[in-house]
């Protein structure tokens, strides 16, 4: 085998040394400043690795088995970022007694989890891919049940890694289905030999059954209200848009790529899905009272927005997936690093509740999540709006009479969302309590988190060049 293919991979490369410098490190750095300094290298160290993919040009190796484009070269970037954030907003939980003897741990699982991401999205192999999910999966449930002295982190961690141990039962059972059929597992030449056979149809339907679960599609969607409750906080930001944001671009890839000549099977279910998950998850929404679970049937509706990029089957499609999951990194994240922040000064609540007249005691922190909500809501000038606008338009690109009932469903149900969005804008500027949030000082690196966080859901709103970068790339 010739080696110097590896060189190939410098993104994933350039990862590994991440994870064994932050490895390395935890071993060596003792005392109080342990946390601080591990953080502040964690976090340089996945600044430069944005540099690094930002560099790295379209590349192929192992012929075929692992393929670079600009476009996931973009998206490696946009879950870098992702991370970092992660890494930044999580200081306050990490303080912790329970969880800060630990913090090497957590930067080692979560490097392990984007390197299976990076391997997952740049796979030209379907056994590669499933690799790189798995890769990303197993470290994911560890981080879930990061903090094990709490109940419903171990219940949370539970019903991940069986269901995801389901679905991937499921995903491998289609792979093989497909292998066969066509006698081979490589991207390229499954898309030169697959017909629509039985046998082909059925590999389609498990394989989209099993990454339908990894990014909470309805009906796969049981598990994700209890497993975002259960993590900690940050795991829960992670988990909501940097895994769902690689599963999603992954299926669009394979489908696109590998499924192009059964295209008019894929798309009516496509259809169904997508009508499905938005409109149940929006129900569901509006009958949450804790933040968390609120949240996850956000995610669980946002998954059905970012699917409908894939309707179009084009490269404009790409591109709004792409920008959609820019833009709803920093707006999600932006949320979760105010509920982080809020959970750690109030005894662990994260009930809507609790934020009854939030903004008498706390109006800075108020107004930053009221921007994020605003954005996730799809309401001008934020950037949500212009996310949720190039999603429609790819869609419509389709053509078809069916397409555009979906999107004007998907329309309908934005309205759904802004009430229940608006609901927590509500308790914090409007409702009453005889008891508010106390007022608190928020650190340094919750302030850094909340910048990132809201300059990107305003630039990416006002400047265009971030979706001009994408559209160029793909």
């Amino acid at each position: 085998m010739d080696y110097s293919q590896f060189f190939h991979m410098i993104p994933e490369a350039a990862l590994m040394a991440i994870l064994v410098i932050v490895f390395l490190a935890d071993l060596i750095l003792k005392g109080e400043k342990k946390l601080a300094s591990l953080s502040l290298l964690t976090g340089i160290l996945l600044a430069l690795q944005v540099v690094v993919c930002f560099a790295a040009g379209p590349s192929s190796a192992f012929a075929g088995l692992y393929n670079v484009t600009a476009a996931t070269n973009v998206m490696k970037i946009i879950l870098t970022v992702g991370a970092l954030i992660v890494v930044i907003m999580s200081q306050p939980w990490l303080k912790q007694p329970t969880v800060t003897n630990k913090i090497g741990e957590f930067y080692a699982l979560l490097v392990s989890t984007l390197l299976g991401m990076y391997m997952m999205i740049s796979a030209g192999h379907f056994l590669l891919f499933f690799l790189g999910l798995e890769m990303a999966s197993i470290p994911m449930a560890c981080l879930v049940a990061f903090d094990k002295f709490r109940k419903n982190s171990a219940e949370g961690a539970a019903k991940f890694i069986l269901t995801a141990t389901f679905s991937s039962g499921i995903m491998l059972y289609g792979i093989s289905f497909l292998y066969g059929a066509v006698g081979t597992l490589y991207f390229d030449d499954v898309a030169a030999k697959i017909t629509t056979s039985p046998l082909t149809i059925m590999g389609l339907v498990f394989f989209f059954s099993g990454l339908g679960f990894k990014i909470s599609l309805v009906p796969f969607h049981f598990w994700t209200a209890d497993t975002y409750q259960g993590a900690p906080t940050p795991v829960t930001g992670y988990l909501s848009v940097v895994s769902k944001g690689a599963a999603a671009f992954a299926l669009l890839t394979i489908l696109m790529k590998v499924f192009a000549p059964m295209v008019e099977y894929w798309e009516y279910l496509l259809y169904i899905v997508i009508v499905l998950t938005i409109t149940i998850a929006n129900l569901f929404a509006i009958r949450q009272s804790e933040l968390k679970r609120f949240m996850a049937f956000s995610s669980i509706s946002q998954a059905g927005y970012i699917m409908l990029a894939v309707v179009g089957n084009s490269a404009m499609g790409v591109a709004a997936l792409s920008y959609y999951i820019l833009v709803y990194v920093v707006a999600n994240m932006a949320v979760f690093t105010v509920i982080n922040v809020v959970e750690q000064n109030n005894g662990g609540e994260t009930r809507m509740k609790a934020y009854d007249g939030f903004y008498t005691t706390n109006p800075k922190l108020s107004l930053l999540m009221t921007l994020a909500l605003f954005s996730l809501a799809g309401i001008p000038p934020f950037a949500g709006m212009f996310s949720k606008f190039f999603i429609f338009m790819a869609a419509c690109e389709q053509g078809s009479t069916l397409a555009y009932a979906v999107v004007f469903i998907a329309l309908i149900n934005t309205v759904v969302s802004l009430y229940y969005y608006l609901l927590i804008v509500k308790a914090m500027y409007i409702n009453k309590s005889e008891n508010p949030l106390p007022t608190f000082k928020s650190d340094c690196s919750t302030k850094l988190a909340l910048a990132l966080c809201t300059a990107g859901v305003l630039l990416c709103g006002v400047c265009s060049f971030f979706y001009d970068w994408i559209r160029v790339a793909v």
